[in-house]
């Protein structure tokens, strides 16, 4: 291991505490971060009634997102009565589940499998702490990179290998709340709407003793949130080659100033609300009337008494002139410890969890949308939401922006839209002192 490398780049992965997808805000996602109360580690088994292997193995899995376990408990407990191969399975909040993998990576104490996701994808790979699946992927029956979407293959390639089989697939829709569209005399959301609907509506369902609000956005949601009013204005948040931030690109700006707008107009809670209450309850509790969510939410509201019954999804709006609708996408990878000591176990739990199986169990439990192409259809009909949003949003979908230092430059970027929020910076300047922060750590990746 790359020691000295290693630590230097420890210390950044400590400031990770905005993702969303499968990443930013908001629980569960892929995202990101786990919904409501999470477990700690060790705490949740996914053991079956089968018998264990000749060996005795027992795998230790390890998640970030509470919502998922019951159903991926599910699968596990098929995988064992498929190989005799027991599973533990531990939920780990988001922020302490990074800190835990960087004590584990120090210590040689890694779990068996885990999840990876984009934003320290590189750092665990170019540091060889997974294990190299490439040839078990050549060799492998189950798992044929054809049945993937490139770009989440993408995400856990290094120098043309492969870490970890793709998981899930996530896309960003428009989630808003029945009720207080009724009470306002509003007629609801629709695929045709653009964002100066979503404005004026925004507008309409916000009350001036800030009891109730138009909108949530939080400062660090970028996957589920602003990245998409930049795309759709034709914008970029990093070029192709991950050389230059397109922060101060004149179309990025003009796609955050309809952010900039929502912070005038007053349809969006402060900061420090926001802070203290997350999007998913703020919309839970009635206080939001719309909120940018990506998939990996739907359990949680699926779950929750309120939010099933006064709320629904609709395709995000599209941009008036460009008139595109894209969604942010990403996805995890299930990823396996180099230096474990059942590898050879590891790997095999690997493939179930990437094969049409599993990955089709996964959809029908309503888990989250699957990467394994044509397996999602089922994951629409797992809820009484109108789930179908979330696939109608894969028909023009943009790769989350990543490079090797994404969790440096994220961080950054959302210490200095929090100043947009409090009126400290106008979107303009924040926009441009983004760049320049981002474009020196992009510098220093070379």
């Amino acid at each position: 291991m790359k020691v000295k490398r290693w630590t230097a780049l420890a210390l950044s992965a400590c400031m990770a505490a905005s993702l969303a997808a499968c990443g930013g805000s908001g629980a569960g996602e892929s995202g990101t971060k786990g919904a409501g109360e999470t477990k700690e580690a060790g705490e949740s088994t996914g053991k079956s009634d089968a018998k264990s292997d000749a060996s005795g193995t027992e795998l230790s899995v390890t998640i970030w997102d509470n919502n998922q376990e019951p159903g991926i408990k599910e699968i596990l407990a098929d995988f064992t009565k498929e190989t005799g191969i027991q599973t533990k399975i531990s939920v780990v909040k988001w922020n302490e589940y990074w800190t835990m993998l960087e004590a584990g990576a120090q210590g040689g104490s890694l779990p068996d499998v885990f999840w990876m996701h984009s934003n320290e994808s590189e750092r665990y790979m170019s540091n060889d702490m997974l294990l190299d699946l490439t040839d078990k992927i050549k060799e492998s029956e189950k798992i044929k990179v054809e049945n993937y979407p490139e770009d989440i293959w993408g995400l856990y390639t290094y120098k043309d290998h492969y870490y970890a089989v793709p998981k899930d697939v996530d896309t960003i829709a428009l989630w808003y709340n029945k009720k207080l569209f009724d009470e306002a005399g509003l007629a609801y959301p629709t695929a045709d709407w653009t964002w100066d609907d979503l404005t004026e509506a925004a507008k309409k369902l916000t009350k001036p003793d800030g009891s109730q609000y138009g909108l949530a956005l939080k400062m660090d949601n970028n996957q589920a949130g602003y990245y998409n009013l930049v795309y759709d204005k034709g914008g970029y948040i990093i070029n192709e080659d991950k050389t230059k931030s397109g922060w101060d690109d004149p179309k990025t700006i003009e796609g955050m100033n309809i952010l900039a707008g929502w912070l005038k107009d007053g349809v969006i809670p402060s900061a420090q609300t926001q802070t203290e209450n997350g999007e998913d309850v703020l919309l839970q509790s009635g206080k939001v009337a719309m909120a940018l969510q990506g998939s990996w939410m739907v359990a949680a509201y699926r779950d929750n008494e309120y939010t099933a019954e006064n709320c629904d999804i609709v395709e995000l709006p599209k941009d008036a002139v460009t008139g595109r609708r894209v969604s942010i996408y990403n996805g995890l990878g299930w990823v396996a410890a180099k230096n474990g000591k059942h590898t050879e176990e590891a790997w095999k739990l690997i493939e179930y969890l990437g094969s049409e199986e599993a990955q089709r169990k996964q959809a029908e439990l309503g888990i989250t949308m699957s990467a394994y192409k044509g397996t999602s259809d089922a994951w629409a009909k797992s809820a009484k939401f109108n789930l179908q949003a979330y696939l109608n949003m894969m028909d023009d979908m943009v790769i989350r922006p990543y490079s090797k230092s994404t969790v440096t430059w994220e961080t950054a970027d959302n210490e200095i839209i929090t100043k947009v929020y409090t009126g400290e910076l106008t979107m303009e300047e924040a926009c441009k002192k983004m760049a320049e922060q981002m474009n020196e750590k992009l510098a220093e990746e070379k």
